[in-house]
């Protein structure tokens, strides 16, 4: 996978597939970023709090798929997920993975 892809989430994930099958999506945004517009269902943890989280969504056992504003953030969160041993997939921009979930 490239660094475009890795960072922006570009990649051909199926992520409808994914959300259908009960991934979470969680979006790294601020939560004032969150309150202005999110994905219906998704959670609110700001990238800055990943590291802590990380157990928590790994206790879950499902796939997580990480969302932001541009899909900067969202690469980052998702390498530090991937470091944790969860399995995550970088959505990238959270209106774009909105479009693709529908």
């Amino acid at each position: 996978m490239g660094i475009i892809s890795i960072l922006f989430g570009t990649s051909k994930t199926d992520f409808k597939s994914l959300v259908d099958a009960g991934a979470v999506i969680v979006d790294v945004r601020s939560p004032q970023e969150f309150a202005s517009g999110h994905i219906e269902g998704s959670v609110n943890m700001p990238l800055d709090t990943m590291s802590s989280k990380s157990a928590l969504l790994k206790r879950g056992g499902k796939p997580v798929i990480t969302c932001c504003r541009s899909g900067a953030r969202s690469g980052l969160a998702a390498e530090v997920l991937k470091k944790a041993g969860i399995e995550v997939y970088n959505g990238g921009a959270w209106g774009n993975l909105q479009r693709k979930i529908q």
